[in-house]
């Protein structure tokens, strides 16, 4: 199977400015409204900003892999209140079943993914709950322990690349979570990333404002 590049690859620094504005404005919501409900419900408009364009990820960071979705941490908050990872999905690359253990927001940028969301049975199995979410470029999606962890996200193509911006409410490359396999008990991983550099969301050199 051959997986198409991805067609974001901005060269001038200047447009990841949108991720850098995302990161100042989300950090000033957690000052100011750190109850998760008010951070899912003021915090979806602020994702649904970033991924209403998609020329601002660095192609480092939207590169899909042949066999694996990829999972690139793209800010880490410096006290680990929240981090934001670009989930790069080759065609038909999917997750399994998992929690996440803290509230998250899925912003759809590029392509479409389905969202399965699932509930344990009686016997702790995990079963599909309702029809899998399709979302498009622009949408928004919410997860958490207090209205919903388990899910399933699937690339929705087979013949071309998707991607998702996630925000968590923890460094999630570094929290303990489970897989929930079909048949027998909960898998513990621990994610970690795909990446070992971080985008510079910093140097303003390039994006005509003038340093004091």
């Amino acid at each position: 199977m051959t997986t198409p590049e991805s067609p974001l690859a901005p060269t001038d620094p200047a447009p990841i400015a949108p991720l850098r504005d995302f990161v100042v404005a989300f950090g000033r919501l957690l000052d100011e409204r750190p109850v998760e409900a008010r951070i899912l419900t003021d915090g979806a408009p602020l994702l649904a900003e970033l991924v209403s364009r998609d020329n601002w990820l660095p192609a480092a960071y939207a590169a899909p892999h042949p066999t694996y979705y990829q999972q690139y941490l793209l800010h880490a908050d410096s006290t680990e209140r929240f981090s934001i990872v670009s989930f790069v999905w080759g065609p038909g690359q999917k997750t399994p079943v998992h929690d996440h253990t803290v509230w998250g927001l899925i912003g759809m940028l590029q392509g479409a993914e389905y969202n399965q969301p699932y509930v344990l049975d009686d016997e702790g199995r995990p079963r599909p709950s309702g029809d899998p979410d399709r979302l498009e470029p622009g949408a928004v999606a919410a997860v958490s322990p207090t209205i919903g962890d388990l899910h399933r996200v699937s690339n929705a193509f087979d013949d071309r690349v998707s991607i998702s911006i996630h925000v968590y409410g923890a460094n999630i490359g570094g929290v303990h979570r489970h897989t929930y396999p079909e048949d027998g008990p909960p898998k513990p991983f621990v994610s970690g990333y795909s990446n070992t550099t971080l985008p510079n969301l910093w140097d303003r050199s390039k994006d005509g404002r003038r340093s004091a």
